[in-house]
């Protein structure tokens, strides 16, 4: 399996809390940690884990915290194909709760991949078996489908209407508003919508509700639970595993990658 993810990195600065502060009010971290995440590193990673390799297309800031992340995810299985843009590198402070939710804000512009970028080597995209695209321009976008299955995130879905491409799957949380998807928001429609809401489970589009699966130890933090869930599915997908079978299989790589603190993924048996 050769699966890559076209995507922004963050540099996360994490602190646990007894809980989040409201306006005016302080609050003191009993825990404190960094490192690479952003929906676009957590997948990579997450993909790593389950095909032993994967590639992030991306751009980094030309400063430390840029180096710093590249260096982290290559030490996690990672190939880190870049661009380098004279901006520093966007990071995030995210506070984690007592129950283990986790609250984010992100500092400075999100860096993303854009398809004239001639420091890519966008021909790799042709020899995935699987993509999924998190964040870059119209053009990346066209590159990523060239791969066998492409899977993305509503997130980016003034890029997705730009693209016009076809989507194996398109994977969202019902929660975040700014992953809603309706029916008709993009053409062609994507052959698979998976809404997740949780612990509730989810819902596709087609095939209807589906059951969450029970974590494999200890709740430590939600951080990354999602974009561990969209890897496995575009994973999966790109296994020929039926829409069915690759969604219980995602929601398994989410349940994981609740049990590890901040970016953790688990590596989750396919059969």
């Amino acid at each position: 399996m050769r699966v890559a993810v076209v995507g922004h990195v963050e540099w996360i600065r994490f602190a646990r809390v007894d809980k989040i502060p409201g306006a005016g009010e302080i609050s003191h971290s009993f825990d404190h940690w960094e490192q690479a995440g952003g929906a676009g590193a957590v997948a990579a990673v997450q993909l790593a884990l389950l095909a032993d390799e994967a590639t992030l297309f991306t751009v980094l800031g030309d400063d430390d915290l840029g180096r710093r992340a590249k260096a982290e995810l290559e030490s996690r299985g990672v190939v880190v194909h870049t661009g380098v843009d004279e901006r520093p590198q966007r990071w995030a402070f995210t506070q984690i709760d007592d129950p283990g939710e986790r609250t984010i804000t992100t500092v400075g512009p999100k860096l993303v991949p854009r398809g004239h970028d001639e420091q890519l080597p966008w021909h790799e995209l042709a020899e995935m078996d699987a993509v999924f695209f998190v964040a870059g321009d119209a053009d990346a976008l066209v590159h990523a489908r060239r791969a066998r299955v492409l899977t993305a995130t509503p997130r980016e879905l003034d890029v997705l209407r730009r693209g016009g491409v076809v989507l194996d799957a398109l994977v969202g949380s019902g929660s975040d508003p700014a992953e809603q998807y309706r029916a008709g928001d993009l053409e062609p429609e994507p052959q698979l919508v998976v809404t997740t809401s949780g612990s509730l489970g989810g819902w596709t589009r087609p095939g209807g509700p589906f059951s969450a699966a029970v974590p494999p130890g200890e709740i430590v933090d939600t951080y990354g639970a999602g974009d561990s869930f969209a890897a496995g599915l575009t994973y999966a997908l790109g296994t020929g595993l039926p829409a069915a079978e690759a969604v219980a299989f995602a929601a398994r790589c989410g349940a994981g990658a609740l049990t590890g603190r901040g970016v953790a993924p688990r590596h989750v048996a396919l059969r």
